[in-house]
């Protein structure tokens, strides 16, 4: 056992530890997909902030330059540069006019006075979105938390068992050795020494494959939490689990984030719906604005204009959208509908894992404690003579399995009570963003 440990770490001086807790925000700090996420939040408060401004004035900026002999059109740009003279009314001038040209500069701003309820709807609709999103990026920090204690305790459990695969190797060595001892002094069978050297080459398989697992549960913890991960020492037990709530329901002032982002996301679609509804009335708005035409600097003319508008555009189109939009909504709310049941049945699928898993718990100590007695006195016994060697190696065999259970068992119990948080909405082992 002491050689094992030493070959899986190196000298305590010169490993890093890492707790379950640093290993979150670790992966919190560093994942790419988490940080995508954050992103798409942002994009949808940015998009909220647009759809609030949506009924502020609107300020536009213009310039051009133009050259036409358009009769109309030539007389008047001469107009607006104040270049009208007595001649320019006569037929000939103005019925084919020399080309005329000038530059010119505009600012008008416009305000909407009543858009048929589509910006206000609009508004909304974008702020349920940015806080649905909000609540969906938490509960990706709270899946991703629960991928780290999965990760985390896996390297736990799979380093353990390198141990035991240790262990049962080192004995299975030790009794190879006594049972050849004892055929050269004529007291063991060829057999039994066959079948000695074939459980210690059995052991030795499975310590190969102790090892894998246990590169392969860390390079899934580095995967998460990044290079923190590698090598360090892994310092939360995995048997010290927080208590199960005691019932199914989530504790009072307690939302799962992504019920909370279904249902904003229902309303974000019906308050879409009026926005769409809203485009088949009629909008009134304001509009002033300044112009400015010249053929020099110091030769042209400056005006203003100020309307009030009126307008009103229907199109089949339109209606189409509105009924599209309409079905979103609906079937918003049904998805919002049926992510809750789901959320409640995961409630009730965590409850009776923990369960389960305690119990397996329970019952692989037991048979650790039975196993391990019963190899002691196989063992003692087949050194004096009294038992053969299949009943030792049955013994090491049952030892192997209540440990393996006993590893499996008290990692499910972690993850079953880590996932029970994730189903109620609460903090994964107590870690808050």
């Amino acid at each position: 056992m002491l050689v094992a440990a030493s070959v899986l770490a190196p000298p305590a001086a010169h490993a890093a530890s890492l707790s379950l807790e640093e290993a979150v925000r670790a992966a919190w700090a560093s994942n790419p997909g988490l940080a995508a996420g954050a992103q798409q939040a942002r994009s949808a408060r940015e998009d909220a902030a647009a759809a609030r401004d949506a009924r502020l004035p609107t300020l536009s900026f213009s310039a051009k330059g133009l050259v036409t002999d358009e009769p109309l059109m030539a007389f008047g740009v001469k107009l607006d540069q104040q270049k009208i003279t007595q001649a320019d009314f006569a037929p000939p001038r103005l019925n084919a006019p020399d080309p005329v040209g000038g530059v010119g500069l505009g600012a008008s701003v416009m305000q909407p006075i009543y858009m048929g309820g589509r910006l206000t709807a609009g508004r909304r609709a974008a702020e349920a979105q940015a806080e649905a999103e909000g609540h969906t990026q938490a509960r990706r920090q709270d899946e991703l938390a629960l991928a780290v204690v999965e990760a985390y305790f896996g390297a736990q459990v799979a380093e353990q068992g390198l141990r035991f695969a240790e262990d049962t190797l080192q004995h299975a060595a030790e009794t190879e050795r006594f049972t050849q001892a004892r055929n050269r002094q004529g007291l063991a069978l060829d057999a039994d020494v066959a079948r000695a050297t074939a459980f210690r080459a059995q052991a030795e398989a499975e310590r190969a494959t102790a090892r894998q697992r246990v590169a392969s549960a860390r390079s899934a913890l580095v995967l998460l939490a990044g290079d923190v991960a590698s090598g360090a020492e892994l310092t939360t037990p995995v048997e010290r689990a927080q208590p199960a709530p005691a019932d199914g329901a989530p504790p009072p002032g307690i939302e799962r984030a992504d019920l909370l982002a279904a249902r904003l996301r229902a309303t974000a679609a019906e308050e879409a719906g009026a926005a769409a509804r809203g485009s088949l009335l009629p909008e009134v708005f304001a509009q002033a604005g300044v112009e400015t035409l010249r053929s020099s600097l110091a030769q042209g003319a400056t005006w203003f204009q100020l309307l009030l508008v009126a307008r009103w555009q229907l199109s089949l189109g339109a209606l189409d959208g509105t009924r599209a939009a309409e079905a979103r909504a609906a079937a918003a709310r049904s998805a919002a509908a049926w992510q809750e049941r789901q959320a409640r049945r995961e409630v009730d699928e965590a409850h009776r894992a923990v369960e389960t898993a305690d119990v397996r718990v329970a019952s692989a100590r037991e048979a650790i404690s039975a196993s391990e007695s019963a190899r002691s006195l196989r063992e003692a016994r087949h050194r004096q003579g009294l038992l053969p060697l299949t009943d030792v190696l049955d013994a090491e065999a049952g030892l192997a399995g209540a440990r393996a259970l006993l590893l499996q068992s008290q990692l499910q119990a972690r993850l079953a009570r880590a996932q029970l948080q994730l189903a109620l909405g609460q903090s994964i082992e107590g870690v808050k963003s």
